[in-house]
């Protein structure tokens, strides 16, 4: 007799009487978990892609601009003399610039200069940002007044914006920022190849502007680097130095404990919270300047705190206790132990911390709104203690523009925010990767 039989089981059938232990309904559940968690990553994967799309869609456009090449005749009449220029610099500073660009297109386009309606229809295909890229030039080589320059000049935000589809030009005339005489113009220009798509290397370096063909991120850019600077170099070294005590050194009581508990609710505040105690402490209190990159980043700094807290006691605890008992056994201080032996270990958690609370602080917008950051700044600050703003800021004030040219400019804004991000973490993947010990 088999042990089957002696079981009472024949022919893969149970015996009468056997209790059903559920192993069927257990596999089915497992099968709906599977498929839960499937549905689950699908839904994610689904929104995540929607929401690459829709700002990639409507902001890879911001990284091209739309350039005239236009015979500019730097006339002494408008700028003044050479001899004018070294008399008095104010004078080129405060010259008409723009009507230099529009002169030489409507000579371009053979438009009649007497025709004061179609003049106006030619200078709304230039923008006017054109004065500051002219007024430089003549800054830097007062030589070229009096002379005939070709230069690549920016078009108009509509113009751009038509090119770029993104206006509808099948519409009635009275529907439509550009007229049938543009329309009529811009083809010339596109059959002598006088305009064409450049990179738009201004989305990097310009700073904030009324025309959106002329904005650009490079200030917000350095603000947030100074922001981040500040935070790295206060939040580090206090966050590390307060883990360490915490977990090496204290006493484990209930002060310690009552201490760690409000670590770990702070990390859960709202950032706005901090923008507050901000506004209170560093502005109202110290007496520090609005909308400075110093005070934004002693905000941030408080912000990451409980982050890096909370990441480098979590890299300190996953060092085996058998590190400290062999560091102690072999005569070393509780000091040396700490520093030469558990720190060196623990520190690619911590720097992933870091980098990662750094990521966050880079993406907060309502706390830098509360100290004055959603200042109008156009010029790059040279210090911590100037106006500055930070990229999350300026896509948030971007995105209050009416004008279309900007849904572009915030998007692809958007984009470049979400590639620091993206550095950022990778960085932190490839450092834990790297230094990460498996025990």
């Amino acid at each position: 007799m088999t042990d089957a039989t002696a079981n009472g089981v024949r022919d893969g059938t149970a015996a009468p009487g056997r209790r059903d232990i559920g192993i069927k309904r257990r596999y089915r559940a497992e099968r709906r978990f599977k498929i839960y968690g499937i549905v689950a990553i699908a839904i994610g994967l689904f929104f995540l892609v929607a929401l690459l799309w829709s700002v990639v869609s409507k902001g890879y456009t911001a990284f091209w601009q739309t350039e005239i090449q236009v015979p500019v005749t730097f006339s002494e009449e408008v700028i003044g003399s050479r001899q004018d220029a070294l008399d008095n610099p104010t004078k080129l500073m405060m010259a008409n610039y723009p009507t230099l660009a529009r002169d030489g297109l409507v000579q371009m386009l053979g438009v009649d200069a007497e025709d004061r309606a179609a003049v106006k229809e030619v200078g709304k295909l230039i923008s006017s940002g054109v004065r500051v890229q002219l007024r430089d030039m003549v800054l830097n080589d007062p030589s070229i007044i009096g002379t005939t320059q070709d230069i690549w000049l920016y078009a108009g935000s509509e113009l751009d914006s038509a090119l770029k589809g993104q206006y509808d030009l099948t519409v009635a005339e009275g529907r439509r920022p550009i007229s049938d005489r543009q329309l009529g113009w811009i083809d010339r220009l596109q059959e002598s190849g006088a305009i064409e798509k450049r990179f738009n290397w201004g989305l990097f370096t310009f700073g904030a502007s009324s025309r959106a063909e002329t904005a650009g991120v490079g200030v917000a850019i350095v603000g947030s680097l100074y922001m981040m600077g500040i935070v790295l170099v206060l939040a580090l070294p206090i966050g590390v130095a307060a883990s360490i005590y915490l977990e090496e050194f204290a006493p484990k009581n209930r002060f310690t404990d009552l201490i760690e508990v409000n670590i770990n609710n702070l990390a859960a505040v709202p950032s706005i919270v901090f923008g507050l105690l901000g506004l209170a402490v560093f502005i109202n209190w110290f007496g520090l300047p609005r909308s400075a990159a110093l005070v934004g980043g002693l905000v941030l700094t408080l912000m990451t705190l409980p982050t890096i807290i909370i990441a480098t006691r979590a890299a300190l605890k996953a060092v085996p206790p058998s590190i400290r008992s062999a560091a102690l056994g072999l005569g070393a201080s509780k000091m040396q132990m700490v520093f030469q032996h558990v720190l060196p270990l623990a520190m690619p958690g911590i720097l992933t911390g870091t980098i990662i609370g750094l990521a966050q602080a880079l993406g907060e917008t309502a706390p830098l709104l509360l100290i004055g950051m959603v200042a109008f700044v156009a010029d790059y600050p040279s210090s911590p203690m100037d106006a500055s703003t930070a990229l999350p800021v300026q896509i948030f004030m971007w995105a209050n523009e009416a004008e279309r040219a900007f849904v572009e400019r915030t998007s692809g804004a958007i984009m470049i925010l979400l590639a620091f991000l993206a550095v950022m973490n990778i960085t932190a993947i490839l450092l834990r990767r790297r230094f990460e010990r498996r025990w």
